[in-house]
C-alpha cells in the first residue's frame, strides 16, 4: 500500500495496477485516488472502464493499441472480470509488450496468485492487497476521525462501537457520520449516544442474543429472536448465524483449555481480540459436551426443516429455549 501511495503522491506510476483484497473500503478509495491520479482532469476521451464477466479481451487490446489524444496516458480500468481466477493468456501475454502510454488498472474481489494475470501485473507492474484491518488499527482510524471533528471517545466505547458495526470499514464510516451529527455540539461521545445512534448489524444481534441464552435470560433471548423476525431475517439465516456463534464458542473454550493466548484465539475466529472476551464469557455457561451437543442440535434442526419434519420459525426458537433454560 505504501509503494502504491508514493506513486500516487510522485506521479511515477507504473504501466498496470491490481488493487484486491477483502477490505472493500480501502481497495474503493484507492481506486478512486488512483484513477484521480492518472486522469486528473477527467478526461472521458482517454478514459474508458470495463466491468463484470464476458469483457472482450481482443477490443481492450485493440483499445491498448491506440495512443491517447492529447494526453499523457490511456488509462483502462477493469473491475470485477474474473480474469485473475479463471484463465485469460491473452491478455496475460499482451501485457508483455503494453504500450508505454497505457495504464491498466485491475480491481477484484478475489485473485489467484498462481494464475498468468497475477504474475502479469506482478512483472509491469504493482500488485496491492487491502485486508482486512485489525482491531487496533481500525480503534485508530475511527478515533482520528472523530478527533477531526473534534470528538474524543474512550477505548471502551470504542470497542462497544466496533461490537456494533463489525470490522467492514465502509460499514464503521458510515456509522461514525451519524455519530458526529447525533454529537454535535459535545466533546466526548459515549456509550450513550453508541447505543442510540448506532445501528447493529445482523450478526451482532445474534450474538446478544447468544450472551441472553448464555446468561440463561430467556425471555430477552426470545424477544430479541422475534426482534430479528420482526427485521425480516430468515429464520434459517439466524439458525446458520447461531449455529457459527455456538461454533465459536467451543472452538475458543478448546484452545484456552490448551493455553492459547486471546490474541490466537482471535487470529483463529477470524474477530477482534475484544470480541474474544466476549465470546470466552459466554462459552464459560457451558461444558465443551454441551457445546459440542449444541453444534450436533443445530445441524439436526437445519436437516429437520429441510425435510419438512418441523417448521423453520419453531426449530429456532427450540433451540433458545433448550439452551437458556436454567439447569435444574
Amino acid at each position: 500500500m505504501k509503494s502504491l501511495q508514493e506513486d500516487i503522491k510522485s506521479g511515477n506510476f507504473k504501466s498496470a495496477y491490481l488493487l484486491y483484497g477483502d477490505e472493500a473500503y480501502l481497495r474503493q478509495q484507492y481506486k478512486e485516488r488512483l484513477i484521480h491520479a492518472l486522469n486528473p482532469e477527467d478526461d472521458t476521451m482517454n478514459f474508458s472502464k470495463y466491468e463484470g464477466r464476458g469483457i472482450e479481451v481482443r477490443e481492450m487490446i485493440d483499445l491498448c493499441e491506440t495512443m491517447p489524444f492529447f494526453a499523457e496516458y490511456r488509462v483502462i480500468l477493469v473491475e470485477n472480470s474474473g480474469f485473475f481466477k479463471n484463465k485469460c493468456d491473452e491478455l496475460a501475454e499482451y501485457m508483455k509488450t503494453l504500450p508505454e502510454y497505457v495504464r491498466l488498472v485491475f480491481v477484484e474481489e478475489e485473485v489467484d496468485k498462481r494464475s498468468k494475470m497475477y504474475k502479469a501485473v506482478k512483472s509491469c507492474g504493482s500488485v496491492v492487497e487491502f485486508a482486512k484491518q485489525d482491531e487496533k488499527t481500525l480503534m485508530r482510524w475511527a478515533a482520528g476521525i472523530l478527533a477531526k471533528e473534534g470528538r474524543k471517545i474512550t477505548t471502551r466505547d470504542m470497542e462497544l462501537f466496533l461490537t456494533k458495526t463489525g470490522t467492514d470499514m465502509g460499514n464503521i464510516r458510515m456509522e461514525l457520520e451519524k455519530l458526529i451529527t447525533y454529537t454535535m455540539g459535545q466533546d466526548i461521545v459515549t456509550a450513550q449516544d453508541i447505543e442510540t445512534v448506532c445501528t447493529t448489524r445482523t450478526e451482532n444481534k445474534i450474538f446478544e442474543m447468544v450472551r441472553a441464552v448464555t446468561e440463561k435470560n430467556q425471555r430477552r433471548a426470545l424477544d430479541l429472536y422475534n426482534d430479528l423476525l420482526t427485521l425480516k431475517e430468515p429464520p434459517m439465516r439466524i439458525l446458520f448465524l447461531l449455529s457459527k456463534q455456538f461454533r465459536q464458542l467451543c472452538l475458543a473454550k478448546k484452545m484456552a483449555g490448551e493455553g492459547a493466548s486471546q490474541n490466537e484465539i482471535a487470529s483463529r475466529l477470524g474477530v477482534p481480540a475484544f470480541v474474544v472476551r466476549n465470546i470466552m464469557s459466554c462459552a464459560r455457561s457451558y461444558s465443551i459436551d454441551e457445546l459440542e451437543q449444541a453444534e450436533r442440535d443445530f445441524v439436526d434442526a437445519e436437516e429437520a426443516v429441510k425435510t419438512g419434519t418441523l417448521q423453520d420459525g419453531l426449530s429456532v426458537e427450540l433451540l433458545i429455549v433448550k439452551y437458556s433454560s436454567a439447569r435444574s
